[in-house]
């Protein structure tokens, strides 16, 4: 008969769980020793719980299923928090395995004991103790199930360790999963009308509908309705480029997100919500519809995407349409100053086919989304709920689930900081990750926000809080020293060879990026008041503002 930790990892296995991200402690010595009862488990080390958790984010993310993490007491867990948040607004699929002290040993309050179910609540829909090694593996499909959804979410099992260790323990069969239910024929019917209604349309999309099934349908729809197509800011997975229907991202900045949605009469959400502002500003809407849009949700997270577009698609009579496919069409090497848009073009120019882009650039990235419309077709995964240190684990994550695709991972200087552990994993596993580190030493992003929020005078004492110059950040030195080539770009010439050399050569590579803030300067000082303007300017010139600033 099994102990506790064994029959559970062999539950994980039976429900397709077959890879762990982990950070054990010693309650959770039981599980590591029980990994080697499985030869169908993977088991990857992280140096830091926020890697172990956005690395199965990343992997759930384009494997389809979900990873494991073990994480050690309400203290790891709470190391990881950051990321699971991300993953929690991403609705990715996660079962976190938490170890806790035996549970005769809590009524002693040891240094290391916490209230872990508190902990967890906030990323985790799904939280609950295991109390006896007999109930452990029925405790663990429920996980499952909840995790697998839909919609995906995070759940979180806490393993007491004489749970884990206990005699008796039995493994569980894969969970029976509920089939989602399509939209409703009156919901459908309704939005039908108002896409022929002749009204200025769009149809919001998100999470499950910005893969390529779901998309096709959508480009068949908006090419018989006029209908445009947008994609949430943040998405968990698009797929785009060469061959795919071309969809517009809505704009972090919730000015120029309001400048594409103007005018609209009805705007249709598919696995989404309704847009809001990332935070509040003094004066400003944090509602993002226009006033008097109808808004109509076609599917929700809970239920059927593809089979709610099919109806969708009869509806309106678009099966037979022709849908607008992206060509392939990459922007030429670039040449001249160096600077953090070269780089973006740089990589439309030289990405492989079938590319895995992590994108947690921030500004650096702002013209990536242009210079990669046309490249050959690819995946982006982005920072669905903005806490950042989330890039170089998820690429970690999807290069594990993705073995055969080419992974690169574009990051912020300071993002990079929070999990630059990650490096090491991508080493020990050999990961085929380019990182690339936009390297302007500043917290770009927040120079932007302290222009916009109208925080006042801003002194010395203030910039120094966003200021990475002193001392300087040596990423060649922190890469090499956790086993991953490592080379430094400071002009586009050094920037190209150094990117062919890793796309071409198996294995990680780092390339730090010596690149100025993409908005700096008079720049800088001048976007709020163009922000600010754009509202009272004549449509066609607040677009073409909106373009140059974030195409």
């Amino acid at each position: 008969m099994s102990n506790g930790a064994t029959a559970l990892i062999q539950t994980l296995v039976n429900a397709g769980i077959t890879t762990c991200f982990t950070n054990p402690g010693t309650s959770e010595m039981h599980f590591v020793a029980a990994l080697d009862s499985s030869s169908e488990m993977r088991a990857v080390l992280t140096l830091f719980e926020g890697v172990a958790t956005g690395a199965a984010d990343g992997y759930a993310r384009m494997a389809d299923k979900p990873a494991a993490t073990l994480l050690h007491l309400g203290c790891g867990m709470g190391n990881g928090l950051a990321n699971l948040h991300n993953a929690r607004k991403g609705k990715v699929q996660i079962l976190n395995i938490v170890g806790d002290h035996a549970t005769y040993h809590t009524q002693y309050d040891s240094q290391l004991q916490s209230d872990i179910e508190t902990v967890a609540r906030n990323v985790s829909p799904w939280v609950r103790t295991s109390g006896s090694t007999e109930a452990l593996c029925t405790d663990a499909a429920e996980a499952i199930a909840a995790c697998m959804g839909p919609p995906g979410q995070v759940a979180t099992l806490i393993l007491p360790a004489d749970v884990s260790w206990g005699e008796g323990g039995v493994p569980a069969p894969a969970p029976t999963l509920v089939s989602p239910s399509a939209a409703a024929d009156a919901t459908v019917a309704a939005i039908a009308s108002a896409l022929q209604s002749g009204g200025k349309s769009a149809i919001l999309l998100g999470g499950r509908a910005l893969r390529a099934p779901a998309l096709m349908a959508m480009a068949r729809i908006a090419a018989k309705t006029g209908a445009k197509l947008f994609a949430e800011t943040f998405p968990t997975r698009l797929e785009r480029g060469a061959g795919l229907p071309p969809v517009e991202r809505l704009a972090y900045l919730a000015e120029l997100a309001s400048v594409q949605m103007n005018g609209l009469k009805h705007l249709i959400l598919v696995d989404v919500k309704a847009p809001v502002a990332f935070f509040a500003y003094p004066g400003k809407k944090s509602y993002l519809v226009p006033d008097g849009c109808e808004l109509l949700e076609l599917a929700s997270i809970r239920q059927d995407v593809l089979g709610s577009l099919d109806k969708l698609c009869r509806a309106v009579g678009a099966e037979q349409a022709t849908p607008a496919l992206q060509a392939l069409k990459r922007p030429g090497l670039p040449r001249g100053k160096f600077t953090a848009d070269k780089v973006c073009k740089a990589i439309g120019q030289m990405m492989p086919e079938n590319a895995i882009i992590v994108d947690e650039a921030i500004t650096s990235g702002l013209m990536l989304s242009m210079y990669t419309a046309g490249a050959p077709r690819h995946d982006v995964l982005t920072i669905t709920g903005g806490a950042i240190g989330q890039g170089l684990p998820g690429a970690v994550g999807a290069a594990i689930a993705c073995p055969k695709r080419k992974v690169i991972a574009l990051e912020g200087d300071g993002s990079s900081m929070y999990t630059i552990q990650a490096l090491w994993t991508m080493a020990r596993e050999k990961l085929d990750v380019v990182t690339i580190i936009f390297n302007n030493r500043s917290y770009a992003v927040l120079n932007i926000e302290l222009q916009r929020v109208g925080a006042g005078n801003v002194g010395d004492k203030a910039k120094a809080q966003l200021d990475l110059r002193t001392p300087p950040l040596d990423f060649v030195r922190l890469g090499e020293g956790m086993g991953v080539s490592s080379r430094r770009a400071t002009t586009t010439a050094e920037f190209v060879t150094a990117l062919e050399h890793a796309l071409r050569t198996p294995g990680p590579h780092l390339i730090e990026a010596i690149v100025p803030p993409t908005l700096a300067g008079l720049k800088l000082r001048v976007l709020p008041h163009i922000l600010q303007s754009l509202a009272n300017l004549p449509q066609p010139i607040a677009q073409t503002l909106k373009r140059k600033i974030a195409p």
